[in-house]
């Protein structure tokens, strides 16, 4: 029986300045990509994340009113851990985020603000690995941010945003999800790994809420074991993963 070929990740390009993160939560990149964003800042790239919710339906013993400032200070301190000062939220109710024009709206603003040439989200797609269900949150999100780049550059298309000063931004080169079980390119994880795991650590109430285990062996393990799966395919490297989609 013949083995099937492993295909190799492409690197991600480098050959950009800006890049917006957009995802659902707090969170969401660090379980995601962010030793990637610590090699990103190290190397002089500008990194601003915007968050549809600030997580507040999150924590099942905390009420929301309390919950999501909470959640907000430790994205904030997250962010800061892999050298990214700018994060945004854009206040769309966690847990029952809509796919639709309104989000598409709100992150194609973003893009305008920004004006990124890579955009980074997470898996948009219904399951992870079509095995365990994805949340509506991070499909509509994904989902949305993947078609706001789009619209970002279309000035017909939210005609509102330009009144308001946003000029159309048709500079997004790519977007790259990550977490996606159809990874096409990576980024070396080992320089910014140890980043990774403080900038993931900031979120302790949240891990807290989630796990029995020790925290610090919790979050050190994941993203060791996430990393270390791309490596077949990276030559050997341990790697964060993307899809990445050309427009």
């Amino acid at each position: 029986m013949t083995e099937a070929k492993i295909t190799e990740l492409e690197p991600l390009p480098g050959d950009w300045q800006r890049a917006l993160a957009v995802v659902a939560h707090p969170d969401d990149l660090e379980y995601g990509c962010s030793a990637a964003v610590a090699a990103w800042t190290d190397a002089g790239r500008e990194v601003t994340y915007v968050l549809a919710t600030r997580g507040e339906a999150g924590i099942d013993t905390l009420d929301p009113a309390t919950c999501g400032p909470l959640r907000e200070r430790e994205q904030r301190a997250s962010a800061a851990a892999v050298g990214v000062s700018a994060v945004e939220f854009l206040d769309h109710r966690d847990g029952v985020i809509e796919y639709g024009p309104a989000l598409r709206r709100d992150i194609a603003a973003a893009i305008r603000r920004h004006r990124p040439e890579l955009v980074v989200t997470l898996n948009h797609r219904d399951t992870w690995g079509g095995v365990a269900w994805n949340t509506p949150d991070h499909v509509a999100v994904g989902r949305a941010t993947l078609d706001a780049a789009a619209d970002a550059g279309n000035r017909w298309i939210f005609p509102e945003l330009t009144e308001q000063g946003l000029e159309p931004w048709n500079g997004v080169r790519w977007v790259a999800v990550a977490a996606s079980a159809h990874p096409t390119h990576a980024v070396d994880a080992t320089p910014g790994l140890e980043r990774a795991v403080r900038s993931l650590l900031e979120h302790r109430t949240y891990i807290e809420a989630l796990t029995d285990d020790d925290p610090d062996a919790y979050v050190r393990d994941f993203l060791t074991a996430q990393t270390t799966t791309a490596a077949e395919r990276f030559a050997g490297r341990p790697a964060v993963t993307f899809e990445l989609f050309s427009r």
